[in-house]
């Protein structure tokens, strides 16, 4: 049985360029004892893997050259030479960016294949959904009423916390750039106002209109996926003991300068203002809570995925370059193969 799979061949110096990585074929073998073959259905990219693709000290070690990379995946057992594990049983590895593999029992986890879509376990089920639901429940303290800011609201990340806000009766602003994308956000996502950065010549300003429009003081909660001109606009309009969860600053990923740093950070000392990075991994002890509320919400249609496809793993770059163009919509994914077992 032969794979396609993509390698990291040279580490990236900015954006990420085609001739750093390489498209390999190669043959993947009959299982070997205490090993399961999984033909991946979906995997997911996203903006950390910028990160791994460095070698710069991290949370996480960087990706190996000339090796397969690694990223969230879901897929179905096609052999299995563990009792743990049959055909057709649904599988979540990290063991992206290849079509099929033979991996260790430890390293997969089982899925319901019942209680939700395929797809939506590397979503709203998945550590996208984690991260939103830690960030806003763990980390800022999420309370009834606040008024919740979210910057890159139409992200994998972004579209899943102004959901869980929304259903913890809270009023969300996101941003976004773009009008499709702002559009998005009002009718799909479902956020009480939306700024579409990319048309705003003030952005500061601009979240200060939608705020007095909803007839609030300011923000209580900052879920920050941005950095820079985003996180001074929470800090402007954040009210007195604002809560800042800190998930990630995409514009900064591929600086190769100095980076875009608030100029308004004393206003963390003049509101009192709680500031806290987080990485999902922390927070693995959720997941049982985590799931159980995203299976209910998802059965009362109070939650739904919201996802970009590719389809091919020859069009991974593509929908990984896409999360730096802002061309996607919520999770993005690539479609690596059809399911056998139904």
């Amino acid at each position: 049985m032969q794979s396609r799979e993509i390698h990291l061949i040279r580490r990236p110096v900015g954006a990420p360029v085609a001739q750093d990585f390489a498209l390999i074929t190669r043959d993947v073998p009959p299982p070997a004892p205490g090993e399961v073959q999984v033909r991946n259905l979906f995997m997911a990219v996203d903006p950390a893997m910028r990160g791994r693709m460095s070698d710069a000290p991290s949370y996480v070690p960087p990706f190996a050259l000339n090796a397969p990379m690694e990223g969230p995946a879901i897929g179905e057992v096609t052999a299995s030479n563990h009792p743990d594990f049959k055909p057709g049983d649904l599988v979540f590895s990290r063991l992206g960016w290849r079509e099929i593999f033979n991996a260790p029992a430890a390293a997969l986890e089982h899925r319901d294949r019942d209680a939700l879509p395929p797809s939506a376990y590397l979503g709203f089920a998945g550590s996208t959904g984690l991260t939103a639901y830690a960030g806003l429940i763990r980390i800022a303290g999420l309370r009834e009423d606040d008024v919740v800011f979210v910057s890159a609201a139409s992200g994998a990340v972004g579209s899943i916390a102004c959901q869980i806000a929304r259903i913890k009766g809270c009023k969300v602003i996101g941003a976004a750039g773009g009008a499709r994308k702002k559009a998005f956000l009002l009718d799909t996502v479902g956020v009480d106002a939306a700024i579409d950065y990319k048309a705003e010549p003030n952005l500061t300003k601009a979240l200060a209109r939608e705020v007095k429009a909803l007839g609030v003081k300011g923000i209580d909660v900052n879920f920050e996926n941005v950095g820079g001109d985003h996180l001074q606009a929470a800090l402007a309009l954040a009210n007195k003991h604002a809560r800042f969860a800190i998930c990630g600053m995409i514009s900064q990923y591929n600086v190769t300068d100095a980076p875009t740093v608030p100029k308004n950070l004393t206003m963390l000392m003049t509101k009192s203002i709680r500031m806290e990075g987080f990485i999902v991994l922390d927070h693995k002890d959720l997941e049982p809570q985590f799931m159980a509320d995203m299976i209910a919400w998802h059965k009362a249609g109070l939650i739904r995925q919201a996802e970009t496809v590719h389809e091919g793993i020859e069009n991974a770059l593509t929908a990984f370059n896409g999360l730096f163009s802002g061309d996607n919509l919520g999770r993005t994914l690539v479609k690596l193969g059809e399911p056998v077992h139904v």
